[in-house]
């Protein structure tokens, strides 16, 4: 990837990740029940992001970015964003109900940068430099799984249409 595509694409997984957040924060504050579960969630997404902003900042300079770490299809980037800040602002307006709010979330999770960041931190063979990503990022994996057994525990319905639900 060259230096202004890798910027492009790592600022748009910054702010993939804390829209996420900022999603999972309104339903942490819309649904009391749920509220400790939205939290981590929040607090697990912003970590996401501080981590790939420190990637950013000390290894793009030296070279040695784990380019694996991201997704390297922007315009997906871009789409999902605009999806997330659109149902954000629907959701603001109008509160979801909790199958849709959890079933946004597991679109969410879906998404391609969320699977792409999966699919990095889950790798078993990696640089050093990896293995100290997926050390520092153990605690906050895989968010879809947590979310669906979330749902099965409580008996909110999955659907399969996910984010096409949200903004419309």
């Amino acid at each position: 990837m060259m230096d202004i595509a890798l910027s492009r694409i790592t600022d748009q997984s910054i702010q993939l990740e804390l829209n996420t957040a900022q999603l999972y924060f309104l339903f942490h504050r819309v649904f009391p029940e749920h509220k400790a579960f939205w939290w981590a969630l929040h607090i697990e997404e912003n970590n996401h992001a501080a981590l790939i902003r420190s990637a950013r900042e000390h290894f793009v300079p030296t070279g040695r970015f784990p380019t694996d770490l991201l997704s390297s299809r922007l315009r997906e980037l871009e789409e999902t964003n605009a999806n997330i800040l659109a149902l954000t602002g629907k959701y603001q307006r109008t509160p979801p109900t909790e199958e849709d709010a959890f079933n946004a979330a597991l679109g969410l999770e879906a998404s391609i940068g969320e699977i792409h960041f999966q699919q990095f931190m889950d790798k078993e063979e990696g640089s050093s430099l990896h293995k100290i990503f997926q050390r520092l990022n153990r605690d906050d994996k895989n968010h879809a799984s947590r979310i669906r057994a979330y749902m099965d525990r409580h008996g909110i319905p999955v659907r399969e249409d996910g984010l096409s639900s949200g903004p419309g």
